[in-house]
Order: structure tokens, then C-alpha cells, then sequence
């Protein structure tokens, strides 16, 4: 879908509304993770530089239309500036006559953050008069949270039909990433899909059987799929009435010429725990008081062998329990190894979702992939193949 950027875009001495995403990870009281906000620096340092009063709006938590004072942008302001290293401005209000005193202060190259649009009900209601309300604010709009772009919300979907409406640096860079990986990919494509239920990844495996050569299913997912088909999984996790289900998605990809590939050997455990005593077998010999936790490396093995013959993988859902170990190493070494495949410049690798980036994270190769998305839900529901209300507001 094309959309609007920023290149060639004249600002200087315009009001500029932008929707980022400042919803950050706090603990008690203090903020444990800047990446957000560092990954917003690039669009609110070209639309300062460049003469723009920039004013930025987001949601933060889930207030519900109330005023929550532990949900206030008040000290992420803070720490933006800090990131910025430059003084920000905050407003007590995102709308009315608070946001229009403050928005009316600004000088050319400042920056402005609103209080947190979930403080009003309206936003999440889309409401026209709250979108009208946002608007008035501005000159411009400016969406670079695409991490929010699968909410028709009024900071995020209503606002754009009202006025000029472009994507920033980071939605612009997801979108191409995402394109580039599902949309107009270099092939052979594989895309490995993990997490515990099928029943929540109903969607993107039936839009993925399409568009990919190649499907890796792991987690507690490939259980389900292997007890589909007859294979005893012990006490594992497993939705038995996803089975006829997953017969579907195996026949649909048969006929679509998509390649699944399902663990052949496992790594079993009688408890779930840290460290406990494993065995690893061949799938079909999991023994009836044994539960799957990991996948094995001969599986791991065979599909690492398979990586120079790809061209872009897309990444979703760790393949075992990898937060317990030891049940983490089928993910780090394949992590390891799409990464070693990126930088030998075979491969595009795309990642997002939350158990993911974490899981990069914890193998040491999250700024080793061609692109990693922290958007969760919105990355989730692009991979679904589902328009998106903030990136079709955006559209030429």
C-alpha cells in the first residue's frame, strides 16, 4: 500500500501532532527499557531540525477514560528529553484549553508531549469530536507508531482524515521491512511460527501457507499438530479440538506447495522447571508421563542446514519453553545462525512479536536481524494479512 513519508516535506514553523508510541515498561515507578524511545529520535529530531513545533501524543497503560496519576506521560517526557538530550515540554492534557495554551508557546524546533490520550474515552471510541479536538492542535499529522496502528483510535486513525497525514521514520521502516518480507519477497521464503496455541495463530498460519515456501511450526503449536496426526506427545501441551484444524491448515498447504516442517526429534521433561532431568527423543517416543518443552537439535540441525538456500525468513514465536532453561537452546542456536546467515548478506530476516524480541534478546543477536519489530499486536495482525486502520489512514 503506498503511503505518505516525510521526504520533501516542508515543516519549518508548522505544528506537527505526532502519534508515537511512549508506552513503556515501568517498574516500580522508574522506566526499565528506553528502546521505544529511542527508536522515535530519528522522526522528532528530522521534524525539529527541519523548524517543526513538534507535539507528541500517545496512549500510555490502560486508564480506561481516567485520570491515573501512576499512567502519566509526565516522566517519560522526562526521560525523552534525556534521550534527545534536549529540554521537552509536557502538557497536563492532550486536548482543550491546557494542550492549546501549550501547543501555543512553542517555538519552531521544540518539542511537546501530551498527556495520555486514554485519559479521555473518547479516543479509544475513535470519537470524531475527540479527533477534531487533536486536530485543531496541528498543521500536520505524523503517525510513527505503528506498534498502535491496528487500533482505530482517534490519535491514531481519526486525526489522519483530518489533516495532512504522513508516516514517520519508524513506521516507514516497518512497513518497507514487512513488505519487502511477505509482500514482494526475495524467495525461497521461510517463516517459523512457535508460541503455545493454535487457536491464536488461526490467522497468520492460514495466510502464511500462501505466501511462504517454507513453514517451521514450533512451541507448544507443533504438539498439537503432531497429535493431529496420530503421534503420542505424553502430557504435553496440546489443543485436542485444534486437531481437525490443523489437518485443514496441512492440507491447505499441500495444495498452496508450502513445505511444513514439524520437529523430528524433541527435548522431554516429567517436570517443568529450571534444569531438570531431560531426555531427547525421536518424536513418536515421548514417553506418556513426559511433557515436549523444546525442540531437538537434530531438527534444529536440519533446518539451519537449510538456510543458505533461503532468501527471507519472518520470524514469530520462540520454538520451546525458552524462558525455563534448558529449554531456550533450540531457539539460540538457530537465532544464531539466522544471524551469523544476515551478515553474510544471504539473508533477510524480519522478527516482532513480544516472546520473540525477548528470546533475541536473550540469544545476543537482536540488532543482528535485517529488522526487528516490537509492535506485538500490529505485527501479529500484518502477518494475518489484515489492513490496518493507522496505515490505511495514511495512504496516497
Amino acid at each position: 500500500m503506498p503511503f505518505r513519508t516525510l521526504d520533501g516535506l516542508d515543516v519549518a514553523g508548522k505544528r506537527v501532532l505526532m502519534r508515537a508510541d511512549l508506552n513503556v515498561p515501568v517498574r516500580d515507578g522508574k522506566i526499565t527499557d528506553l528502546t521505544r524511545l529511542e527508536r522515535l529520535t530519528p522522526t522528532i529530531r528530522e521534524l525539529a531540525d527541519k523548524g517543526a513545533r513538534v507535539i507528541v501524543c500517545s496512549h500510555f497503560d490502560r486508564p480506561k477514560g481516567k485520570r491515573v496519576p501512576e499512567m502519566s506521560l509526565g516522566p517519560v517526557a522526562v526521560a525523552l528529553g534525556q534521550v534527545l538530550g534536549k529540554p521537552v515540554r509536557f502538557a497536563d492534557d492532550c486536548v482543550g484549553p491546557v494542550a492549546e495554551q501549550a501547543v501555543a508557546i512553542l517555538t519552531n524546533g521544540e518539542v511537546l508531549v501530551l498527556e495520555n490520550t486514554r485519559y479521555h474515552a473518547e479516543e479509544e471510541k475513535n470519537d470524531p469530536a475527540f479527533s477534531a479536538q487533536l486536530a485543531k492542535l496541528a498543521d500536520l499529522y505524523v503517525n510513527d507508531a505503528f506498534s498502535a496502528a491496528h487500533r482505530a483510535h482517534a490519535s491514531t486513525e481519526g486525526v489522519a482524515h483530518l489533516l495532512p497525514a504522513y508516516a514517520g521514520r519508524l513506521m516507514q521502516a516497518e512497513l518497507e521491512a514487512l513488505e519487502a518480507a511477505l509482500h514482494t519477497p526475495v524467495r525461497p521464503v521461510v517463516a517459523i511460527v512457535g508460541g503455545a496455541k493454535v487457536s491464536t495463530k488461526l490467522e497468520l498460519l492460514g495466510n502464511l501457507v500462501s505466501r511462504v515456501n517454507l513453514l517451521v511450526i514450533g512451541g507448544a503449536m507443533a504438539n498439537t499438530f503432531l497429535a493431529a496426526q496420530g503421534v503420542a506427545v505424553g502430557k504435553s501441551l496440546q489443543e485436542a479440538e485444534m486437531h481437525d484444524t490443523a489437518r485443514t491448515i496441512l492440507g491447505q498447504a499441500e495444495k498452496a506447495g508450502c513445505e511444513i516442517l514439524l520437529p523430528r526429534d524433541v527435548v522431554v521433561a516429567t517436570e517443568f522447571k529450571p534444569n531438570p532431568p531431560t531426555q531427547t527423543l525421536p518424536v513418536g517416543e515421548v514417553p506418556a508421563d513426559a511433557m515436549i518443552l523444546d525442540v531437538g537439535p537434530s531438527t534444529v540441525a536440519a533446518l539451519i542446514l537449510r538456510l543458505p538456500s533461503l532468501r527471507t525468513l519472518v520470524w514469530n514465536g520462540p520454538l520451546g519453553a525458552f524462558e525455563t532453561p534448558p529449554f531456550d537452546a533450540a531457539t539460540v542456536a538457530l537465532a544464531h545462525a539466522v544471524a551469523d546467515a544476515t551478515r553474510q548478506g544471504s539473508l533477510r530476516s524480519v522478527a516482532g512479536g513480544g516472546d520473540t524480541v525477548s528470546a533475541l534478546r536473550k540469544a545476543g543477536v537482536l540488532d543482528k536481524m535485517s529488522y526487528v519489530s516490537t509492535a506485538g499486536g500490529a505485527f501479529l495482525e500484518w502477518l494475518e494479512g489484515k489492513t490496518l486502520p493507522g496505515v490505511a489512514a495514511l495512504s496516497v
